[in-house]
């Protein structure tokens, strides 16, 4: 029997990174973001995280659907009516962060792409807005003028510190820390268990008989390096605890090389090396190697985060992967849930990485 074409469902289509870069602007347009003429393609493209090329490919498309007209001057002239509507802002996710995306972690930018891609889905635009002043020691008044100038449905956090996040519990602002809240803060938060992390890898050391063991994890007071300390604490509590040391470093390898050093010459030098952030892994295992130490007979090293890169190394590192789906996934409900309603409880959504084994342990 020959099937009606017309009766065959239609395949889904994926929308174009370029076609949701041009919502994106429209919706900006008629939200009133800008009057009379579009910023430059160097802020635009700072501002929405995209390349050069996709951006002037997405504004070809507004002047060819008569939302944009280029004048004398090659500048843009905005043609849509300029409306400030509940609506309009109902619909714009935004996510402020202290770098921009070509600094952040390669599992980072797998994560937003992802969350650009779910939330694009379900009807929204995804917008990323970079400044480092909004996360300053007092960032009150920079923060003040980027959710005045860009009012959003729902503000996404990215490594923000407690000042940051204080400031949006005070305003009662809809937001959502992506990371892990600081103490004494009382907002809804995605995040992976880094204390249930940390307390599975010291149990893990201990029963290789370590009895000095390092976290090794960058200064300030991210709530996700506290719980990792404060597992790792857990899982050497007792009356014949382990001998910890928690090494904190500026982020450069030369600081880290130097607080090293310290450590392995000091009277109880660490036999393990617990280690937040990836790219640090890297560091503490030259570092060891350099000094003649093997790995895993001498210092054994855990990375407490996954990125590809450390599929490479030699020895295989032993390390917690989470899947950045799966987290984009949670982060995108999360932020939804959070735009539709106007407040979310200050609930912890944690995500317990996988334990990939490698030889350094």
């Amino acid at each position: 029997m020959k099937k009606n074409p017309s009766t065959a469902p239609r395949l889904p289509q994926r929308v174009s990174l370029v076609t949701q870069t041009a919502q994106s602007l429209r919706e900006s347009m008629q939200a009133g973001h800008w009057h009379g003429h579009l910023p430059g393609e160097r802020e635009l493209c700072a501002r929405l995280q995209v390349s050069r090329h996709t951006l002037r490919a997405a504004l070809q498309e507004l002047q060819h659907d008569g939302s944009l007209e280029v004048t004398e001057r090659q500048r843009r002239r905005i043609k849509l009516t300029s409306q400030v509507t509940k609506a309009a802002h109902s619909q714009v996710i935004a996510a402020i962060s202290p770098r921009p995306l070509l600094e952040m972690s390669p599992s980072s930018v797998v994560m937003v792409d992802e969350l650009r891609d779910q939330l694009s889905r379900i009807g929204f635009s995804f917008e990323i807005h970079v400044s480092t002043a909004c996360f300053s020691s007092k960032p009150a008044r920079a923060l003040e003028a980027l959710t005045t100038r860009s009012p959003a449905a729902a503000w996404l956090l990215f490594g923000a510190l407690e000042p940051v996040q204080s400031w949006f519990m005070r305003r009662q602002l809809p937001c959502l820390v992506v990371g892990s809240c600081a103490p004494g803060i009382s907002l809804p938060s995605v995040d992976a268990d880094h204390r249930a992390t940390c307390r599975h890898a010291g149990g893990m050391l201990c029963g290789k008989g370590h009895r000095s063991i390092a976290l090794i994890r960058p200064e300030g007071d991210y709530g996700g390096d506290i719980q990792s300390e404060q597992g790792l604490r857990e899982a050497l509590g007792g009356s014949r605890a382990p001998h910890l040391q928690v090494i904190r470093h500026d982020g450069t390898a030369a600081h880290l090389c130097t607080l090293l050093d310290k450590a392995m010459r000091s009277a109880q030098p660490p036999t393990a090396c617990v280690v937040a952030r990836a790219v640090h892994v890297l560091t503490v295992m030259m570092f060891l190697m350099q000094r003649g130490k093997r790995i895993p007979q001498d210092v054994a090293v855990i990375s407490r985060d996954d990125e590809a890169f450390l599929q490479h190394t030699v020895p295989a590192v032993t390390r917690y992967a989470a899947n950045p789906s799966q987290f984009a996934r949670s982060v995108c409900m999360a932020a939804r849930k959070l735009a539709e309603a106007g407040a979310l409880p200050p609930k912890a959504i944690r995500l317990m990485p996988k334990l990939v084994r490698g030889e350094t342990l």
